[in-house]
């Protein structure tokens, strides 16, 4: 019988499949944690990506994990990988976090909000000068944002039922619009009597002379209730978990670097936020049966 060495060239291949082999195992076994970190697609990926970025490498310093970013195609998708932990935190809606509750049988929690996400609000826009209160809108023409979003439609919907109107009743028609200058559009044109977005949106468009405010104007601004969240994995460890909020919760506005990262987020600062803060979305998205 002949041995290895009688074949030089197998012997030489059978020693690189081994070496090959043990450098994999240790690739694997030594390679570094990663959270795994993905944001709503409301911009382009590379957009998202600029503005994550310098929020990135600050909580990589403070957690001492790195962060990698992941885009998602819509917030569909987006939901569905935090649920089935192919994600570990996202940035997405109120509505979102609750689609991911439940898809993931309460295995996601919100972890920390924009401050101004705390008190999100709605305004109701008219250019008829005889509404001036939602018991107005009864048998009025009405248009809302998209239909699964917080503040266009699921907490407007609340406000208008707090005051006892149903608008698949006692509305002449509502239809659903896919962006907030859709619904302005509706409104100026007369297309409808009335319609709602979120007061950021509405002082955005003011701010940029997108809109009138002789010919349009809003006549009622609704309470303030939470909306955007950073949400992480329930079984995440909990010690990470409450490094990575405490890491969002201490950004310092009066620290330059700091301040650069909060101005990319749009905010001032970051506070905690939990579950209970979001089941009147629950409630209302059950009600509009967008839940299942």
């Amino acid at each position: 019988m002949l041995s290895l060495s009688s074949y030089p060239r197998i012997r030489a291949l059978l020693i690189s499949i081994a070496v090959a082999v043990a450098l994999g195992i240790f690739a694997a076994t030594s390679s570094e944690p990663v959270l795994r970190a993905s944001m709503l697609p409301s911009e382009s990926p590379t957009v998202l990506r600029k503005k994550f970025k310098p929020l990135a490498d600050y909580l990589e310093q403070k957690i001492g994990m790195k962060i990698e970013f992941r885009p998602s195609a819509n917030a569909e998708d987006l939901v569905e990988k935090l649920a089935t932990n192919k994600l570990d935190f996202v940035w997405f809606s109120g509505f979102n976090f609750i689609q991911a509750k439940l898809r993931s049988n309460g295995q996601v929690t919100p972890i920390t909000q924009r401050a101004k996400e705390a008190q999100t609000q709605s305004v109701f826009i008219t250019t008829d000068e005889n509404i001036t209160h939602l018991k107005h809108l009864k048998g009025k023409k009405f248009a809302f944002g998209d239909k699964t979003s917080t503040s266009d439609h699921l907490m407007p919907r609340a406000f208008l039922q707090a005051v006892y109107i149903d608008p698949n009743i006692d509305m002449e028609d509502v239809i659903y619009l896919n962006s907030n200058d859709a619904v302005i559009a509706a409104v100026t044109s007369s297309m409808v009597d009335a319609g709602v977005l979120s007061v950021a949106a509405w002082k955005k468009r003011l701010a940029n002379g997108k809109v009138d405010p002789k010919v349009l104007h809003r006549f009622y601004t609704t309470p303030g209730y939470s909306n955007y969240n950073w949400a992480a994995r329930a079984d995440m460890d909990t010690k990470l978990r409450q490094k990575l909020t405490d890491a969002f919760v201490l950004l310092n506005r009066h620290n330059a670097k700091e301040k650069w990262i909060l101005d990319l987020q749009e905010t001032n600062q970051f506070i905690p936020t939990n579950a209970e803060n979001y089941s009147t979305i629950e409630a209302m998205a059950r009600r509009a049966e967008l839940l299942q």
